[in-house]
């Protein structure tokens, strides 16, 4: 290997909630930069364990205290080389707030979701609410590129 190669690039790894309520209603935010529903999230801090980043990034987004039940899917943007970690969780704790990150909150039927969000976010929570082992998916940042 020359002395000249570039380092190899980098993922960026996120976290996000699929958080279920006992009536099966899920949460979601209006994101304030581009006005996409989406389920709370967000980057995974360099040094904090997965599920505390989650619980972290859900409580700043929406005022939400949660429990963390399960992973549910692993996603990657293949163009912006991020690798999404979803995980099924339950409202604990708090009330729904706003947050410089977002403009509304909702709690979404599964019709809802598949209605209001673009694919690459619904499928996450429709995978959440499916019985079965994490699935994996791949997509472009606008459309899955693999199913499974």
């Amino acid at each position: 290997m020359s002395s000249h190669a570039s380092p190899p690039p980098l993922h960026s790894v996120s976290v996000a909630g699929a958080v279920v309520r006992e009536d099966g209603r899920v949460l979601a935010i209006r994101r304030a930069d581009n006005g996409a529903w989406e389920p709370p999230g967000g980057v995974l801090e360099l040094t904090e364990a997965v599920e505390d980043g989650l619980r972290r990034e859900i409580h700043e987004e929406t005022g939400l205290k949660v429990g963390v039940d399960q992973l549910t899917g692993v996603y990657k943007n293949m163009s912006r080389g991020i690798v999404a970690l979803v995980f099924r969780c339950h409202p604990e704790d708090g009330a729904e707030q706003l947050s410089p990150e977002s403009t509304a909150i909702a709690w979404f039927t599964p019709d809802e979701v598949a209605d209001r969000m673009g694919e690459v976010y619904a499928v996450r929570i429709l995978d959440a609410l499916s019985p079965g082992p994490p699935r994996v998916r791949s997509h472009d940042g606008r459309r899955l590129t693999t199913r499974a």
